[in-house]
């Protein structure tokens, strides 16, 4: 029997439209637009598709989304003086920096400049530490949207054994933090293993997951075999490949084992989207008390 499709795509729906509404009561009340500046250094197809789809959500939301392209020549020291103006700018709320950036911009030195009040995707080392403590000021964007893909679903997580292949500090490393924080919310309290690609005996390992979190960025990489029949599957992955995107996850052959799993497209993707509108807001809260 084919697993259950979880539709990243119509719940992130959902949420823009619980968001829009909490920014229309907001705005209405503090007369303040959220405002989320985006920075875009150089040309880059795949990260322009981002950003512009980022500022239609925010348009969709009542959120102002501003776009600052820097060509990909850019000196860090220059990048590193507009960031800091940002950080200044009363007017804008939350500030994202579009990765990837150039070979020759040191993206830690970049991320770290961001001001943490401002850092509406969670990479800051303050806000790095609030989540580890699980007293989060933003939840990580991509984590955030896996979590509600699984509340929203009515999967239990409490108690589950959730496997993550993937350390990256963008997924796997937040997404554990938060799985595993002891809270009285239907996406924590979960046992969690992180594997990665030198984690030995690996399917051995994801075959004990009541939940399977793809996040290791290899076309199809997750086989059936290496997938409990029942499971959940999650996947992160977002590849181009000759045949268009696909994600970390052979979802053809593991879509037959699964119980339920996320599609790529329409996915986790949408979500990630979904989880920056609310950050936005959050930020501008936190900047307008």
């Amino acid at each position: 029997m084919p697993a259950q499709l979880l539709d990243g795509k119509r719940i992130a729906e959902a949420l823009r439209l619980e968001t829009a509404a909490e920014v229309s009561a907001w705005s209405a009340k503090s007369g303040v637009v959220p405002h989320l500046t985006v920075v875009l250094v150089g040309e880059e197809a795949a990260s322009a598709v981002y950003v512009r789809n980022k500022r239609i959500a925010c348009e969709k939301a009542g959120i102002r989304g501003s776009v600052l392209t820097l060509p990909a020549t850019v000196p860090q020291t220059e990048l590193l003086e507009l960031i800091a103006r940002l950080n200044t700018d009363p007017d804008v709320h939350g500030i994202l920096v579009q990765l990837p950036l150039p070979k020759h911009v040191d993206p830690q030195a970049i991320l770290d400049a961001v001001a943490p009040l401002k850092d509406v995707d969670c990479f800051h080392p303050e806000n790095v530490g609030l989540l580890s403590q699980g007293r989060p000021r933003f939840l990580p964007c991509t984590p955030a949207g896996v979590q509600q893909i699984l509340m929203r679903s009515s999967i239990p997580v409490a108690g589950k054994h959730v496997v993550v292949v993937g350390r990256s500090e963008i997924v796997g490393k937040p997404l554990a933090l938060m799985l595993m924080q002891k809270q009285p919310v239907d996406g924590a309290n979960a046992t969690v293993t992180v594997c990665h690609s030198r984690t030995e005996g690996l399917a051995q390992v994801t075959r004990t997951a009541d939940i399977l979190v793809a996040a290791i960025g290899l076309p199809d990489f997750v086989k059936a075999e290496m997938v409990q029949p029942g499971a959940v599957v999650i996947d992160v992955g977002i590849n181009r490949v000759e045949k268009g995107l696909v994600g970390d996850v052979d979802f053809a052959a593991v879509s037959h084992v699964a119980a339920a799993i996320t599609p790529v497209p329409g996915g986790v993707g949408p979500m990630t989207i979904a989880m920056l509108l609310q950050n936005t807001l959050r930020a501008a809260r936190g900047l307008h008390p």
